[in-house]
């Protein structure tokens, strides 16, 4: 899988638990706390419906340094099977 299609799948994932951001310009860089809608609650939601999506395991300590997309898409990418 490619860092694009894990992109995408976030943002779907996102768009899925937070309609109300439908439309909204969502890229590797943009700051989850702060630029989106997305709070603590929401964002835990997020992570737990991206592991079962992609069948990983980002361990919890690990979510505070999950600033950006970018940052969660990385650590997908980290944890999937190598082709």
């Amino acid at each position: 899988m490619t860092r694009a299609e894990v992109i995408e799948k976030i943002r779907t994932v996102v768009f899925d638990c937070f309609p109300d951001m439908a439309g909204q310009d969502i890229q590797e860089d943009t700051v989850i706390n702060t630029e989106t809608a997305i709070d603590s609650m929401g964002f835990v939601l997020i992570i737990c419906k991206l592991e079962a999506l992609f069948d990983v395991r980002i361990p919890e300590r690990q979510w505070s340094k999950l600033l950006t997309m970018g940052d969660v898409a990385d650590a997908i990418m980290k944890r999937l099977p190598k082709a």
